[in-house]
């Protein structure tokens, strides 16, 4: 009897073995074989829907043998909210890992530098990260500024240019604290000693940073034309820079004209002095270094020669002579 029951009980566990080891190396491959999909799974769906989810987007072949092998692992009330991106060919145990650890798919957002608010959000939606209405409204949101260390109206310049990754379903607040926290990882405490030493705010240099990069088309010359833009500072000259004309134009289509020049607005450095009230773009790091490191000369104006670099110029005649040249020849 007893060797009965043996015998018994090891054909069980053979058996059970044998579709508990199915189960683990079950392919799962769809007719679609390395077809990628996006799944979303919302937060709080019950894992059964998720596996009927997971079927009908032809990622897996058997939702029970999916359920059971997921409740094998412990993994069923596991899985973590959000959008997937898998594939077909994944075997279930993969499938399941991800999901239980949450490796949603993350969106690549790269900034440019010299990106400004609108051209920022309007990114953001283009990726499916967001509205441009909702970031625009954090992005001006004053106390979310101020709780963020910025003595703002907006975030303007304080979203650092750089490459992030984002998961669908991320907040406008997220985003924002992200590219802020990354600003001020990047502007150190030696350049908050430097602007101290040009008695320059950590504002008024993001401020001049952000005209310099608008301006600049060859990196070796942002120096310089920081250079251009302190001489200015000291001899109380208006800076004349016509990106921060541009940027008080509300549906600015592009051509820049005499009336724009003529003007005013807070940010027409033609027609007020000193720097404009805020940044007008968001500058890279070397656009933030050179206006607090400006290049030694005696330049007063410079003038685009139009292949992306500019001639500078000392006196008001020398910078005539050349806007004839680069400018008004043909």
């Amino acid at each position: 009897m007893k060797k009965l029951l043996v015998i018994i009980l090891f054909s069980f566990i053979g058996v059970f073995s044998y579709f508990f080891l199915d189960i683990l190396r079950y392919a799962d491959i769809s007719a679609n074989t390395d077809q990628e999909i996006f799944v979303v799974v919302p937060p709080g769906q019950r894992f059964s829907l998720t596996s009927e989810q997971l079927h009908q987007a032809g990622i897996i072949k058997n939702p029970y043998k999916f359920r059971l092998l997921a409740r094998i692992k412990g993994h069923d009330k596991k899985i973590k909210a959000g959008e997937y991106r898998l594939s077909s060919a994944m075997s279930p145990n993969e499938i399941l890992d991800i999901m239980a650890k949450g490796k949603v798919f993350l969106c690549k957002l790269t900034l440019p530098e010299g990106y400004d608010l609108h051209q920022i959000a309007s990114t953001v939606a283009k990726l499916g990260l967001g509205s441009e209405k909702e970031f625009l409204a954090a992005a001006t949101d004053t106390d979310f500024i101020h709780e963020k260390g910025i003595n703002a109206w907006t975030f303007e310049g304080y979203l650092f240019p750089d490459t992030y990754y984002f998961p669908k379903g991320v907040t406008a607040k997220k985003m924002i604290s992200t590219l802020v926290s990354r600003f001020w990882s990047v502007f150190t405490p030696e350049w908050k000693e430097q602007a101290e030493k040009l008695k320059l705010s950590v504002h008024q240099v993001v401020t001049l940073a952000s005209i310099i990069e608008k301006e600049t088309g060859v990196a070796a010359e942002r120096p310089v034309i920081s250079s251009v833009f302190h001489n200015r500072l000291k001899k109380r000259m208006r800076l004349q820079s016509d990106p921060t004309v541009i940027y008080g134009i509300k549906d600015f289509n592009g051509n820049i004209t005499r009336k724009h020049l003529k003007t005013l607005t807070p940010y027409n450095t033609y027609k007020i002095k000193g720097l404009p009230p805020g940044p007008i773009a968001n500058p890279g790091a070397e656009s933030i270094k050179s206006a607090l490191w400006p290049a030694d000369t005696s330049y007063l104006y410079f003038v685009s020669k139009k292949d992306s670099t500019h001639k500078f110029s000392k006196t008001l005649k020398d910078h005539n002579r050349a806007v004839r040249k680069y400018q008004l020849s043909k």
